[in-house]
């Protein structure tokens, strides 16, 4: 498409230079930006927009609509990709390709505070503490804050914890410190120069060194097993695994990989998936996935030169090789390019390009699916008024049930996302107590549902609820203990009356507001077990017997059960039966379901 005279006029005038090309577009706004380019030779780059013959569609409209031309004039290419980025920010033109998403990278914040916090933050403030980052993934830098909670007992309110205010009491421990997550410094049970010492190691955890953390876990670990203290040995062996396990999950397969920008680039008609990973050690310290619009039917190599460049430009990459999936020219003197085909530098390569992909394909997802909204914002509720670590995704509550003292049972109903889990439901007989008692019937139950949790390998909830005061509570929380539990489970008793919520070792009930979301979800799940409960209750009744015992044996439906209890009257009588003989009855699967469950409970 030739161009007009006047344009022409502004070609002509372009220098051999490089540079970076702005074209203002048609219409009402004269100033407005339609395009920035960066060139080697400015003149020969912005005149092949009017000479060549072969643009595409989206080329031919774009060259349509310029109405003006202005350049500058820079000292290198290298400097002509930051100004063309940093001009595409500033005035997003029409025909550019642009990052969907413009989002400020996160940081990681060691505030300077006495008893310092760890805090992500997108904001940077001078003053505040020492900042760490930015990280470009936001899963990389949580899987970092858990290992340093997972490790260290720091602190997550609040408070101004100063040595005038502590000494007031003016604080009260919360359920952190029941849970262990944190040993109450806002009441002195920290000395500073210990929590000091854990800040010193996260330093290092944070600069990608585990060598200080790991020493003195070992050390620890080894102190206390000569002292013949072996069950905190037994914990420092713990965090120390932990720690080897993080740095092992961060290595790639050659450690002396060092130094290295790695990019991968995967494409469709509309949009382009970059993957950058930054290696260092050995290890990879920083990933980011990125989507971009194209505009123009950009090539790969085109659309990865920019990101590339920016890339490098924002996390200060002085990394004098770069790996990736297309052939790149970029102009950074004594950097080497390249696409590696074989050795541990490919599979490094690949695990990008598995990354971008599975980037791609989960950003699709995510745009067919609506997310639910009100569920999300009740589990933040609720991990706010509990002060609790992590959301509630998995709650399960229980309730002890009895008419006059005859047939004791229980039920215990789980909640999911907020939502009921109905397949998750359990009813239990209450078997080792004799008489209407709630306190050690809610210990049995309690005790039988983790036990078997823990025996399937299946995942805990994250908070337990139980229905009644601090008497039914501290059953529950010795049932935990008694499994070695205790601290990986945030638990809570709700009283019948005035909705008081108690958390253990603590006398005084919490109040939540009346209208608070999630004192209503904690109703909600009371009703809806007490109504469960109250129902087996009832069928129990209206049928004059217990013997729904085998209700408990998993993969045996009632009308077997009811079948086999009306033939041979009691379970006794059914577990004396040989195998031959259940085989004759039920099967042979249903048999073996059989056996197993009565070789656990005479276990």
């Amino acid at each position: 498409m030739a161009a007009s005279s006047t344009l022409q006029a502004q070609i002509d005038h372009l220098p051999h230079r490089p540079g970076v090309y702005k074209y203002y577009g048609h219409g009402d706004d004269e100033d407005t930006i339609i395009y920035v380019g960066k060139a080697i030779d400015l003149r020969k780059r912005v005149s092949s927009y009017f000479t060549k013959q072969d643009h595409n569609k989206k080329t031919q409209q774009l060259v349509k609509n310029i109405r003006r031309i202005e350049f500058t004039i820079v000292d290198s290419e290298s400097d002509a990709f930051l100004l063309e980025n940093n001009l595409i920010k500033q005035h997003r033109p029409k025909y550019n390709i642009l990052l969907k998403d413009g989002k400020t990278y996160p940081y990681l914040l060691l505030t300077n505070e006495r008893f310092p916090r760890l805090i992500p933050t997108r904001n940077k403030r001078p003053g505040d503490g020492q900042y760490f980052g930015p990280y470009a993934n936001v899963t990389g830098m949580n899987l970092i804050v858990e290992l340093v909670r997972a490790l260290y007992p720091l602190r997550t309110c609040t408070y101004n914890l100063s040595a005038e205010n502590v000494a007031a009491g003016k604080f009260r421990p919360c359920l952190e410190l029941q849970l262990g997550n944190c040993k109450a410094p806002c009441v002195a049970r920290e000395d500073e120069d210990t929590y000091n010492g854990y800040i010193q190691q996260i330093r290092q955890i944070l600069k990608g060194d585990l060598r200080l953390p790991k020493q003195y876990f070992r050390e620890r670990m080894t102190s206390a097993a000569q002292d013949m203290q072996y069950e905190l040995a037994h914990q420092f062996k713990v965090k120390l695994d932990r720690l080897e396990d993080f740095q092992t999950k961060s290595t790639i397969v050659n450690a002396n990989l060092t130094d290295i920008d790695v990019f991968a680039i995967a494409s469709n008609e509309k949009a382009a998936f970059v993957t950058y990973f930054r290696v260092m050690n050995g290890s990879i310290i920083l990933t980011q996935n990125l989507e971009l619009v194209k505009k123009l039917d950009e090539e790969d190599a085109e659309i990865l030169a920019l990101l590339a460049m920016q890339l490098r430009h924002e996390f200060e990459s002085e990394s004098r090789e770069i790996l990736s999936n297309v052939a790149l020219e970029l102009p950074l003197p004594g950097v080497a390019v390249s696409v590696p085909q074989i050795g541990d530098k490919r599979k490094l390569l690949e695990l990008a390009i598995k990354n971008v992909l599975y980037a791609r394909k989960e950003k699709e997802s995510m745009n067919e699916k609506s997310k639910d909204l009100n569920e999300v914002r009740i589990m933040e509720v609720i991990k706010k008024d509990l002060r609790l670590t992590e959301l509630p995704k998995h709650i399960e509550c229980f309730d002890n049930s009895n008419f006059q003292g005859d047939n004791p049972v229980a039920a215990m109903v789980c909640f999911r996302n907020a939502r009921p889990s109905k397949r998750d439901y359990r009813h239990y007989h209450i078997k080792t107590v004799v008489g209407p008692d709630d306190f050690q019937s809610m210990y049995e139950v309690v005790h039988r549902r983790y036990r078997r949790l823990v025996d399937e390998g299946a995942s805990l909830p994250q908070l337990v609820i139980v229905d009644g005061g601090k008497g039914q509570l501290s059953m529950a929380v010795k049932a935990l203990k008694d499994l070695n539990l205790w601290g990986q489970m945030a638990i809570i008793g709700i009283a019948k009356r005035l909705e008081e919520i108690y958390v253990p070792n603590d006398p005084l009930p919490l109040y939540i507001d009346k209208k608070s979301e999630s004192l209503r979800l904690f109703q909600r799940m009371r009703d809806e077990v007490h109504r469960f409960g109250i129902t087996f209750h009832r069928s129990l009744r209206d049928a004059g017997t217990l013997k729904t015992e085998l209700t408990d044996v998993k993969g045996l439906g009632p009308v077997t059960a009811d079948k086999l209890l009306t033939k041979f009257k009691s379970v006794k009588k059914i577990r004396e039966l040989t195998e031959a003989e259940l085989i004759g009855e039920v099967g042979k699967a249903k048999a073996k379901v059989l056996q197993a469950y009565f070789a656990q409970q005479e276990a």
